[in-house]
């Protein structure tokens, strides 16, 4: 592995896959339709992104700081021969453009969540709808939350007046 295949940083989660039928549930709950663009932070194999390419058509763009993660995730996409809806970039969350992001998926720990709160109400438009696999964003009332197979989802939508928001 050269230098260019390290990440910048360490990891600031484990990672744990989502089961199959979470990540259904996930999208689901985030309403996924024709026209969106679905963002996974912390994508780890891509299965969010490829689900949402495959059963929804959509684009799906999946960020991980690991890059062997997002080989895997590439490999998977092609395997489901949904390459050319996905992409997956080797990026830090907090730096990431994912300003074009209408949904956003991520399964990270309540501390990350809360220190990516800013960068989602800055970087998100109204309406974007944003679901957590697990755990809340502190001082965030979620939207909705659902539970399935004894995990709970999380929904949350960018309001107009991201201010609003603690």
């Amino acid at each position: 592995m050269g230098r260019a295949d390290l990440p910048e940083r360490a990891p600031d989660v484990p990672y744990v896959p989502t089961s199959q039928n979470l990540v259904d549930a996930m999208l689901e709950l985030a309403g996924v339709r024709q026209g969106d663009v679905v963002y996974d932070l912390g994508s780890g194999d891509g299965r969010i992104v490829v689900t949402a390419a495959k059963k929804y058509g959509v684009h799906g763009v999946g960020i991980d700081i690991n890059p062997e993660r997002v080989q895997e995730a590439e490999a998977n996409a092609r395997s489901a021969g949904v390459q050319r809806l996905t992409e997956f970039r080797q990026e830090d969350i907090f730096k990431a453009d994912i300003g074009d992001a209408s949904v956003v998926t991520m399964y990270l720990l309540p501390s990350v969540n809360t220190r990516l709160k800013p960068k989602l109400l800055r970087d998100l438009e109204p309406g974007t709808r944003i679901v957590s696999h697990a755990f809340d964003i502190e001082g965030w009332e979620p939207l909705k939350t659902i539970e399935v197979d004894g995990t709970t989802l999380y929904l949350w939508v960018v309001p107009e007046n991201p201010s609003q928001v603690r």
